[in-house]
């Protein structure tokens, strides 16, 4: 039942707001942010705590306006997400403006695949749709496979209406194909900042130790492609903002595993100075550090011949 009804608001979702006026959608989304703000449930209280690491002088006022900030953005990105089908060619164009785009544009311009990196930040659907409408560029990424089944395909078709291939996060293909796909010179594009799981990549973020996907350096290392880390954020106006940041190259020595790490926490300290600039578009709602793990919940195992890639959803 509770898996139908999530469904079910999804879908509402999807059919309701994507018709309202902007500015409507907008109000709409203030309001609810506010009020789940206001309710100060788990997922607000987690979200301070996590806030508490990246800014860690902040008083509890300054914790509560920076969650207020938090819960805003992060409806934001699903007011957007829900009407970004029904957006014009020219508004998603117009609708994401990065900073120094020149490292991906000369990474798409060269023999080799490229790999966007991204944390939960902003709005990485938005973000994807503007690869797929302003640059021409299709790209193929992961979805972890949610329940119900229909919930999961909505978000298949929603972002494959957007221009993306998506491929399932498990049954253990999905690194194959992101390979294959990297060494034909294509671009692949991971959120990559959570794998809370036993072939995580442990690094230090923000002063303590969490574990990151491995999936983006060792892709790097196996294809050649280039890896480029992104950061994204809002400011007041309708266009959201963002960062191509200089690719991360893999080390000339040490093991695959030695390298993978080095790579794993270099791609983490962009995402952590990103974060750190604009805490209150860091959507994570959910435990990341392996100190806040119950200990059922510090490792998941998975089978060591599948290397994580992070899922989009």
């Amino acid at each position: 039942m509770k898996e139908r009804l999530t469904d079910a608001l999804y879908g509402a979702g999807w059919g309701a707001v994507k018709r309202l006026p902007e500015p409507a959608a907008n109000r709409l989304g203030r309001d609810i942010a506010d009020l789940a703000w206001r309710r100060r449930g788990k997922s607000v209280a987690r979200l301070e705590s996590n806030l508490r690491r990246v800014v860690p002088d902040a008083d509890e006022t300054r914790l509560r306006e920076l969650s207020r900030a938090g819960m805003r953005s992060y409806l934001r990105y699903w007011m957007e997400s829900f009407r970004l089908p029904a957006w014009s060619k020219d508004r998603i164009r117009g609708g994401f403006d990065p900073k120094d785009v020149h490292h991906l544009l000369d990474a798409l311009a060269s023999p080799r695949g490229v790999i966007l990196a991204l944390p939960h930040m902003g709005n990485w659907d938005l973000a994807g749709a503007w690869v797929t409408t302003k640059l021409e560029t299709p790209f193929t990424t992961v979805a972890e496979r949610l329940k119900p089944e229909s919930l999961y395909d909505r978000f298949v078709a929603y972002r494959q209406g957007l221009g993306m291939e998506v491929l399932p996060h498990s049954g253990g293909e999905a690194f194959g194909t992101l390979a294959r796909r990297l060494r034909a010179g294509g671009l692949v594009c991971l959120v990559a900042e959570r794998d809370l799981s036993a072939s995580g990549v442990e690094v230090d973020f923000f002063g303590d130790r969490t574990r990151m996907p491995a999936g983006p350096a060792l892709l790097a290392q196996q294809t050649g492609a280039l890896l480029l880390p992104v950061t994204l954020w809002y400011d007041d106006s309708p266009v959201m903002r963002g960062q191509v940041h200089a690719p991360i190259e893999a080390p000339a020595e040490g093991t695959r595993a030695e390298k993978t790490s080095v790579m794993t926490q270099a791609l983490a300290d962009v995402f952590a100075a990103g974060i750190a600039e604009h805490p209150e578009d860091w959507h994570m709602l959910q435990r990341l550090w392996l100190s806040d793990l119950e200990p059922r919940e510090s490792a998941e195992p998975r089978e060591p011949s599948e290397p994580r890639t992070r899922e989009t959803s």
